[in-house]
């Protein structure tokens, strides 16, 4: 499978998207949808060993080379379901699969249980549900991220002078081999404002292109009780997939206990790490198997 470049207009801006180039017309239809402050290049390493899949992954909005959202509004998870659900209808499709890592998974899974009717299957890896909170927390994580939003106005946004410098510090934060790095920052990356050139010297490099508001702190998490039950309401089937070992904000029990509640789920875990979908997507695609495909 190749992807192709391609960009759709939905009620907030321009989309930018990666689509199979060569899928056949009776493909399935898997949207994916790429982690927090990924971007569509998520998918690039994984696409090829898809199979005959019509895959659409977009740059969500924030992330990549899409529109931001309008100056005062807030992302959330309960918000991307509704920008999600205009690509897919963007699009054409009245019924899909999902593919999430990520925060995409945590889209995902809102969207699979809200809109049952619209989505076919879904594949989640290295995540299912929400990250929850603890109740107690509530007012404390709430004044902590209206005090980071109002002081991000007065924040500068980091200029990298070349690619490969943006590359090294996106492998130091999330542990990414070089290639699989570079990938995220090139379609990650924009030229740095004219404005940010304080030497006046007309060539101070680049920026990330991503939204900086997508950084604050969520103003209100749901509880983990909140979260079993929108997991519970996936009815779609549903194969879970996870790295060993687990991150520290989703552990391991944790992880298979969400999944059991699963009506129709399974999970596989893998050797790896938090990107394994782009590290040995060879490995995460032979778990997918032929899932997709079955029952159409």
């Amino acid at each position: 499978m190749t992807l192709r470049e391609d960009t759709i207009g939905i009620a907030l801006g321009p989309i930018a998207l990666l689509r199979s180039a060569n899928a056949s017309a009776t493909a399935p239809r898997v949207l994916a949808l790429h982690g927090w402050l990924d971007n569509a290049a998520s998918f690039v390493p994984l696409a090829p060993l898809l199979g005959d899949v019509d895959l659409v992954a977009p740059d969500l909005p924030g992330h990549g080379r899409s529109a931001h959202l309008a100056a005062g509004a807030d992302y959330s998870f309960a918000g991307a379901v509704n920008a999600v659900l205009d690509i897919a209808d963007a699009v054409g499709w009245e019924r899909f699969a999902l593919l999430g890592h990520s925060m995409g998974a945590g889209i995902g899974s809102l969207l699979a249980a809200a809109c049952p009717e619209r989505v076919e299957r879904f594949v989640a890896i290295e995540a299912l549900g929400a990250l929850a909170e603890e109740p107690e927390r509530t007012v404390t994580r709430l004044r902590d991220a209206v005090a980071a939003s109002r002081a991000l106005r007065d924040k500068r946004l980091r200029v990298f002078p070349d690619i490969a410098t943006a590359v090294r510090a996106r492998m130091k934060a999330n542990a990414l081999s070089e290639p699989v790095a570079r990938l995220l920052v090139e379609r990650g990356l924009a030229p740095a404002p004219a404005s940010l050139d304080e030497a006046g010297s007309g060539s101070i490099g680049y920026v990330w292109s991503s939204d900086p508001r997508l950084t604050l702190p969520t103003m209100l998490r749901t509880t983990e009780a909140q979260v079993r039950n929108l997991v519970e309401g996936i009815a779609c089937p549903t194969r879970v997939i996870h790295a060993d070992p687990a991150q520290p904000y989703l552990p391991e029990d944790l992880r298979r206990a969400r999944a059991a509640l699963l009506p129709h789920g399974e999970l596989r875990v893998l050797p790896g790490g938090h990107h394994l979908h782009m590290e040995d997507p060879r490995a995460v695609a032979e778990v997918i198997g032929d899932f997709f495909r079955t029952g159409r």
